[in-house]
């Protein structure tokens, strides 16, 4: 439980944790080659963190990763990092590649319950040493609103992320663009506040701090879950390939717009087989937007009948989080289908 204190003597304390990614990236202009720097010097590189009316303090992870290889593993260890020096520090700033970003950060929203203490993601598409880099703008803004006050508390009081100009609640967001500043979206939910000459939030949309409740932390996770999208001319050997896979507890499975997949016969058949051997199967829409509504079109009636888990509006990347997440805390299968289905941390509607 967080305990507000008169911010008029003390400055927020906010701590940056560097996972890896091109955030924390400087090119040698002699080779042309990208290595990580030493953050514990980043008030050098970036001059202006000292203008911040708050104390930063760095971590790194020993051997900072390309987010391409970001695993629960690494989650984790981002968690254990938050959780160990939760007390004492104000904010999070979590510094990653932004390839798996919104995996990661939706991961850590589920880990922690109840959350008083906002922890928010950003990264960026340039080195932070080149000349046009996006890094800049996103570490600062990122760390500025994560030392936000509001009434002797936190303002922020879940995970995040920050890119663009734009905050976004983490387990929203999916990545849009390789190419463009701009490179996170979060289709389904609107943005929690935007950076321009102020910072302005939109309240309605945070999430409200529990007084009542204390911090929980879970940290397990199962790994054995597959991502199943369909597609036209699907084949039955395909299908029941991986849904056969040794060990499978869970299954994302991406449908067409509202939730639709094929009517035929051995389609129906594998997915009722396979919830019957209590395979987890969530459906969620391959669409950038919109929701699943099982039982809108005959097209996903049949899904509906069988128990198929309504993976409502939660993107790919937020399911997948979620599903792991959910597995790993070992809940009774006659019970997961309404948990999964129930807003844990704002992730669906």
């Amino acid at each position: 439980m967080q305990i507000c204190i008169d911010m008029t003597t003390k400055v927020p304390n906010i701590l940056l944790i560097y996972t890896g990614g091109t955030i924390g990236m400087v090119k040698d202009y002699k080779t042309n080659a990208l290595a990580a720097f030493n953050f514990d010097e980043i008030k050098k590189k970036i001059p202006e963190l000292q203008l911040l009316d708050c104390d930063i303090r760095t971590i790194s992870f020993d051997k900072p990763i390309d987010s391409s290889n970001m695993n629960p593993e690494y989650w984790i260890q981002i968690a254990e990092i938050i959780e160990k020096y939760y007390e004492e520090i104000d904010g999070f700033v979590v510094l990653s590649g932004t390839d798996t970003m919104s995996y990661t950060a939706s991961a850590i929203s589920f880990m922690f319950e109840n959350l008083d203490k906002p922890v928010i993601f950003t990264g960026s598409q340039l080195p932070i040493g080149d000349l046009r880099t996006d890094a800049k703008e996103n570490l600062i803004t990122a760390i500025q609103i994560a030392a936000i006050r509001e009434n002797g508390c936190s303002k922020i009081n879940e995970v995040c992320l920050y890119f663009e100009y734009r905050l976004y609640r983490a387990n929203r967001t999916t990545k849009v663009s390789a190419e463009q500043f701009e490179a996170f979206h979060s289709p389904n939910y609107p943005q929690l506040g935007e950076s321009g000459v102020h910072l302005i939030f939109n309240d309605n949309a945070l999430i409200r701090r529990n007084e009542e409740k204390d911090l929980i932390i879970r940290k397990n996770f199962d790994a054995n879950i597959v991502i199943l999208k369909i597609f036209p001319g699907i084949s039955e050997q395909v299908v029941k390939c991986i849904l056969e896979i040794p060990n499978l507890k869970g299954v994302i499975l991406e449908t067409y717009g509202a939730g639709n997949a094929p009517t035929v016969d051995w389609f129906k058949d594998l997915i009722k087989k396979a919830i019957d051997r209590k395979i987890h199967i969530v459906n969620v829409t391959q669409c950038i937007s919109g929701s699943v509504m099982l039982g809108h079109y005959e097209t996903s009636n049949h899904l509906k009948e069988i128990g198929i888990i309504n993976g409502k509006d939660i993107t790919t990347e937020s399911a997948v989080a979620k599903l792991k997440y959910l597995i790993g805390q070992r809940i009774p299968f006659k019970d997961f289908k309404k948990t999964f289905e129930t807003s844990m941390r704002g992730e669906m509607s």
